[in-house]
């Protein structure tokens, strides 16, 4: 375990209890077991101009969530690849939390989709155009946005799952997100209340849900590589 460099214990105990938070966040979710079942590479559509489809029904949300998965891997990845000009060795970890957390994500639904169709959105290329990946402000601003994106995508794309199997990994995955978006929030303001702020918190006390389309354009800036989703409005 880490040694902490604090003005109290109590300020050790708070960092430790953050990282302990996210590791509990699971990395247990690549064996969780999930099958496409009865996929039909007939099931999907694509563009005669050769943009790629992300398909019908659930193997279409799946391939939505691959996508966005793919992006916040993608960022982390150059995150601890080049990490800014004086960060914490607490900063490090949690980013290197958050990029194996995305990393198995990714390939979790890589792995589900391969395993009944040929048919898995393609890997994709994304930009950064106005994020400074050596400024603090700029990565954890950037994070902060794709983890509340990628926690209201989630919670909006749910009504689109059908099999209830689904449903459950939507929803295993989505907590971990949440808790993502929490610890970046933490970083941002520590130990105030933005962690549930009210931009992303209804008056129910329920986490935003956003359609895909709303989503796309919140995280289009991001992906070069296009792709629709008619059946949902992407496109």
């Amino acid at each position: 375990m880490k040694k902490t460099i604090s003005v109290s214990n109590q300020g050790a105990t708070l960092d430790t209890s953050r990282r302990n938070f996210l590791k509990l966040s699971g990395v247990g979710l690549a064996m969780a077991g999930l099958t496409l079942i009865g996929c039909d590479d007939n099931e999907f559509d694509f563009m005669e101009t050769n943009v790629f489809d992300l398909g019908k029904g659930d193997v279409g949300v799946l391939n939505y969530a691959y996508a966005l998965e793919q992006l916040e891997a993608d960022f982390y990845t150059k995150v601890v690849n080049n990490f800014y000009s004086g960060i914490s060795t607490a900063e490090k970890e949690i980013f290197t939390d958050l990029y194996h957390h995305e990393v198995i994500h990714r390939d979790f639904f890589k792995a589900a989709i391969s395993g009944a169709t040929s048919n898995v959105l393609p890997k994709l290329e994304f930009q950064y155009p106005n994020v400074n990946f050596n400024d603090r402000n700029s990565v954890l601003a950037t994070a902060k946005a794709l983890e509340d994106t990628g926690v209201a995508a989630y919670n909006g794309a749910g009504k689109y799952i059908t099999n209830a199997d689904y449903l459950v990994i939507a929803g295993k995955i989505v907590s971990v997100e949440a808790r993502h978006a929490s610890a970046i929030r933490n970083l941002i303001n520590p130990g105030t209340a933005a962690f549930s702020g009210d931009d992303v918190i209804d008056s129910n006390g329920l986490d935003l849900a956003k359609d895909p389309k709303d989503i796309v354009m919140a995280a289009g800036g991001f992906i070069k590589t296009p792709f629709t989703w008619k059946e949902q409005g992407i496109g």
